[in-house]
């Protein structure tokens, strides 16, 4: 099939323009997020939590706690106990007042909470580094501020059926598949002991009755460690993906931290560019310009009241060989071919600085050959 090709071209002027920077917005963040991405996020109250993880924690340290102190708070409860009824025997003997409905009041409220006293501190430590671990002494108030996006409703109603809302209801079925499971197992096996329970005495049946609560619970709680274990890894895999950034998110973060390159070069094309007029400017003190002869120029001056060697005023090759050339000339200052000398001073000695112990000879034959052309010797 032939076409036209005048008609093809015609053609494409009447095409909509299109402007590139478009298409980058939509790049793909395939880049690793740099520390200063991580640390504003931070900053933010972003990092990479596990609710389910806190949670597992807690409840196998809040069993494991109960295991060990199983023995005092049950005491402190029969005791607690006893004291109350106590109590009671003497409301019946009609000695029971509103000072001592408060006293009995304060005093069961005091040893319930002596009694919980270790549950609670262990529940509070092990929250506090649980918490610690994940966010690693992050503290913002950024995420309590209020957001209009957040009570927005389209977008709420968005993340109610998004993938990460259905992945969160399929590991809550799995939750509950789970833990009923074990839960179910364990109690089956416990069922014998179960249907003897009527045939015990209270110190026995509650005896009974804890071990089951603790090795049930700490089954329990194992398996959602496991659970928990997963969602962070899970969540952290998912943060670090969502902290990935673009390359032009890259440059630009470059150019914000260490400066935009292009103005980096012309700042330091502007200093260079200083320093090669300053250098031309001692051209004119030289006693002597040695050259190479066509690509390298070195200007030197001996002053032994100020230096115990010959300096280096200005060195160049190529353009700027040729134009400390022309300003000698224009100073009369000599010129000198002396290709191994112009080389070696050229590569090893700075502007400003004083000629090597090495170059001494050469540099001393080429100034006396000045000085005699000159009349000064």
């Amino acid at each position: 099939m032939e076409h036209n090709y005048m008609e093809i071209i015609s053609g494409q002027k009447n095409m909509l323009p299109y402007h590139l920077q478009f298409f980058a917005e939509g790049a793909e963040k395939t880049e690793e997020p740099t520390p200063k991405k991580l640390t504003d996020a931070r900053k933010e109250g972003q990092v990479a939590r596990s609710n389910e993880f806190t949670t597992s924690v807690e409840l196998v340290a809040f069993f494991l706690a109960l295991k060990i102190f199983i023995g005092f708070m049950g005491n402190k409860f029969i005791e607690n106990f006893r004291s109350f009824f106590q109590y009671f025997e003497k409301a019946v003997d009609g000695e029971f007042t509103a000072l001592t409905a408060e006293g009995i009041l304060r005093s069961s409220v005091g040893k319930i909470l002596i009694t919980s006293l270790p549950l609670l501190a262990v529940a509070v430590v092990v929250s506090f580094a649980v918490v610690l671990y994940q966010v690693k002494w992050t503290l913002s108030a950024k995420p309590l501020k209020p957001k209009l996006s957040k009570i927005n409703p389209i977008t709420g109603f968005k993340k109610m059926f998004s993938l990460e809302k259905l992945v969160s209801l399929g590991i809550e079925v799995i939750k509950i598949i789970v833990i009923g499971y074990v839960a179910y197992s364990t109690l089956k096996n416990k069922w014998n002991t179960l249907l003897i329970l009527y045939d015990m005495d209270l110190y026995q049946g509650m005896a009974l009755i804890g071990d089951l609560v603790l090795d049930l619970g700490l089954k329990i709680s194992l398996i959602y460690l496991l659970i928990g274990l997963a969602d962070y890894i899970y969540q952290k895999i998912k943060f670090k993906k969502e902290m990935r950034m673009t390359k032009e998110e890259v440059k630009e973060e470059f150019k914000q931290t260490e400066g935009d390159p292009q103005v980096k070069r012309k700042i330091r094309s502007k200093m260079m560019e200083v320093s090669r007029r300053r250098m031309m400017q001692q051209v004119p003190e030289a006693d002597v310009v040695i050259t190479n002869p066509t690509h390298l120029a070195v200007a030197i001056k001996y002053d032994k009241d100020v230096a115990d060697a010959p300096v280096l005023l200005a060195k160049g090759a190529d353009y700027l060989a040729l134009k400390i050339k022309e300003i000698a000339k224009e100073h009369n200052i000599e010129i000198v071919e002396n290709k191994p000398l112009a080389r070696m001073l050229y590569y090893n000695v700075e502007i400003g600085a004083e000629i090597p112990p090495e170059l001494y000879q050469m540099t001393a034959e080429v100034l006396a050959y000045v000085y005699k052309l000159k009349g000064k010797i």
